[in-house]
């Protein structure tokens, strides 16, 4: 734009109208802006229906992971000279607080075996059960409990190298096999770790 078409172009305005051009301008603004709030506070509404609608299908995946682990999981273990008699979930209680979960607990008179059940196993999970392991160890030896604690994790989706990471650290694998689960084959260089 020359300087003879702004001069132009400014003829006629007045301090009242560039405010005036100002104000509605202002409006225009906020009306955009109360609009794209409205449309960010629906997204957030719907984000958060579609987080509580997928954990509740992952938890309902879990819970029916664990109800298949669970099902005659000590038959698994006497297989291998494990003669469990009485498991199911268990919670470890201190002062009234949850120190330690077992999705299942398997127990006898000389050992007990705290599983982890996930829909897909992790290394991280399997960090996460060691120490899960070692609250039940401190919680059974302030109890006087003597028994031994062996660990065991299960996965529907386990892969090798996961399958393989629990066997370092000395934990059982359990795994998907047909519309059941079975224990995973071990190295033979796999011992278990007791606690």
């Amino acid at each position: 734009m020359t300087a003879e078409e702004a001069a132009e172009a400014a003829r006629g305005l007045t301090f009242e109208k560039v405010w005036a051009m100002f104000q509605e301008t202002d409006k225009r603004i906020d009306k955009r802006s109360k609009n794209i709030e409205e449309r960010l506070a629906e997204t957030d509404r719907m984000i958060k229906e579609l987080s509580r609608n997928i954990g509740g299908v992952n938890n309902s995946l879990g819970k029916w992971m664990e109800e298949m682990v669970s099902a005659r999981l000590w038959e698994k273990f006497t297989a291998i000279g494990f003669e469990f008699t009485k498991g199911g979930p268990c919670e470890f209680l201190e002062n009234k607080r949850i120190l330690a979960q077992a999705d299942v607990f398997l127990e006898n008179g000389e050992y007990a075996m705290p599983v982890e059940v996930k829909t897909d196993l992790t290394e991280e999970d399997i960090d996460e059960h060691i120490e899960r392991i070692g609250k039940i160890r401190h919680y059974m030896d302030v109890r006087g409990d003597k028994r031994k604690l062996v660990g065991a994790v299960a996965g529907a989706i386990a892969p090798e190298n996961v399958r393989n990471y629990a066997f370092k650290k000395g934990l059982y694998v359990l795994v998907q096999s047909g519309d059941s689960i079975a224990l995973a084959e071990r190295p033979k260089t796999f011992n278990h770790r007791e606690w």
